[in-house]
């Protein structure tokens, strides 16, 4: 219970009364009890659609970019909606292929990475190449390899000169 209360999943609660003895004397009387947090249902049941996003506190509608979430929660600008997609499908094309888990959790970090960047007005192109990189040992997945074809091109407009 200590740890749960430490990281925020429950919390404690006490509520005080008054009980009233024979000779009308009042006693007080305190029952602690135990709450989730909506930290500790998030934990539990995964972020529910109102869980705030990564940009929260950032007016995203001010800056004159039109932002987009994908099926996998990411936020990107929406020129780039189709390497987005295609991303969502790799990314879920991994998350069920029989690979490591290791293996997997570095592919996911990658495609995070090249994301992340998505969401910017100017994308840092040296990262999103590094990750793309990294992203080709994806190949060896058989579920992947389409996926990371249709994908190519797409970031080969995004990396003048990548040859990918």
């Amino acid at each position: 219970m200590t740890y749960l209360l430490s990281q925020g999943w429950v919390k404690e609660e006490e509520v005080q009364k008054h009980i009233q003895g024979k000779g009308g004397t009042m006693f007080p009387s305190a029952t602690r009890f135990f709450q989730i947090t909506a930290e500790g249902i998030d934990k539990i049941e995964g972020p529910g659609e109102f869980t705030m996003t990564k940009f929260h506190g950032i007016k995203i509608e001010a800056t004159g970019q039109n932002i987009i979430t994908l099926g996998d929660g990411n936020q990107i600008d929406a020129q780039f909606s189709d390497l987005g997609k295609a991303l969502v499908d790799l990314r879920e094309a991994i998350a069920r292929s029989d690979a490591a888990e290791a293996e997997k959790m570095g592919l996911v970090a990658d495609i995070d990475t090249i994301q992340s960047q998505l969401a910017k007005p100017k994308p840092n192109r040296d990262i999103i190449r590094i990750a793309w990189d990294a992203l080709q040992a994806a190949a060896t997945i058989a579920s992947c390899v389409g996926l990371l074809q249709q994908a190519a091109p797409l970031i080969a407009a995004l990396l003048p000169g990548s040859g990918s």
